[in-house]
């Protein structure tokens, strides 16, 4: 099969299309003949190299949010899932290939009317934007700023918490910020969020070296969700920001996906896959590529140029 590996950690031009054995199920977990394959932050910072402490090596096959179909079950899983259109999470790797093995338990099947390039750009982005907005303890009638809006994460969390708060996006031009009041934003801010504005919520996906400043657009016991790390680590003395605002009871955490288990994340997917074929939330797709574009598709993510997903699709057999 087709797949597409990182030759070599940096820049984009480290990946290169492959040619790899199919991969078997083992059990407990599923063949999917892929039909679309989302491109992610975490993707992105795997390639950087960033996260080469954690054991990623050259021949590594990016890619963890896939949709298609089930081909092959191992051990233990239910045979009622061959031949079913499902999305399904491979881990930290391996879809960015025309076949990947994923474990059952991140299954759910595809409504009718729901593509499958809808829905890895809804899913994992629609629901770690639900769990972070719970996270940070969010209620109807507060104010949230979302930090890096125009991102799969922060996208869905605009229009997740629409209708229940103000909601402030910070974004790179006017043309994104007109596309976010669209989907529910109220107020768009540059990236420093400059203005006098305060809030009860900030929702990060960017941290780097910028997070500190942002303790101070947080309200007398604000929280702040870090969500990735896209624009990098944040200084190792963030946390003094916190306490030179002691009085203020500000709350900083990070959420990950990782704590929660697999079946609340697979009821809220159903939920977003449902909410989107009722037409309630929008699929906000930047491009579609052939899967042998994968180094334009990260191009393009490292030059800032992508507004909500890009998806890359296998070659049609």
């Amino acid at each position: 099969m087709k797949a597409v590996a990182v030759q070599a950690f940096g820049a984009p031009e480290g990946l290169a299309v492959v040619d790899l054995p199919d991969p078997g199920p083992g059990a407990g977990q599923v063949l999917v003949d892929t039909e679309a394959i989302g491109v992610g932050g975490v993707d992105a910072v795997i390639l950087s190299g960033a996260l080469a402490a954690y054991g990623f090596e050259p021949g590594h096959v990016l890619g963890g949010e896939i949709a298609g179909t089930v081909t092959a079950a191992g051990d233990g899983v239910d045979p009622s899932w061959l031949g079913r259109r499902v999305w399904a999470f491979a881990g930290t790797g391996g879809g960015y290939a025309e076949r990947a093995v994923a474990p059952a338990e991140t299954l759910v099947p595809l409504p009718e009317g729901l593509s499958p390039v809808d829905a890895v750009t809804l899913g994992s982005s629609g629901m770690v934007a639900h769990f972070a907005l719970r996270h940070a303890h969010f209620t109807p009638g507060e104010s949230v700023l979302i930090r890096g809006a125009a991102g799969g994460i922060g996208i869905m969390a605009v229009q997740l918490a629409a209708g229940d708060g103000a909601i402030a996006v910070t974004t790179s031009s006017p043309e994104r910020g007109r596309r976010l009041r669209e989907l529910g934003a109220t107020h768009v801010l540059n990236r420093a969020a400059d203005g006098p504005d305060t809030y009860d919520v900030i929702l990060d996906v960017v941290a780097g070296p910028g997070l500190p400043g942002f303790f101070a657009k947080l309200k007398p016991n604000g929280r702040m969700v870090a969500l990735g790390v896209v624009g990098g680590q944040p200084p190792a003395d963030f946390g003094t920001e916190l306490f030179t605002a002691f009085r203020k009871s500000l709350s900083f955490a990070v959420f990950s996906a990782d704590s929660i288990p697999w079946a609340d994340r697979r009821a809220v997917l159903a939920d977003v896959f449902a909410a989107a074929t009722r037409g309630e939330l929008k699929s906000v797709v930047h491009e579609v590529l052939p899967l042998a574009d994968a180094v334009v598709a990260h191009r393009k993510m490292q030059a800032g140029e992508v507004f909500g997903r890009i998806v890359l699709t296998p070659p049609e057999s």
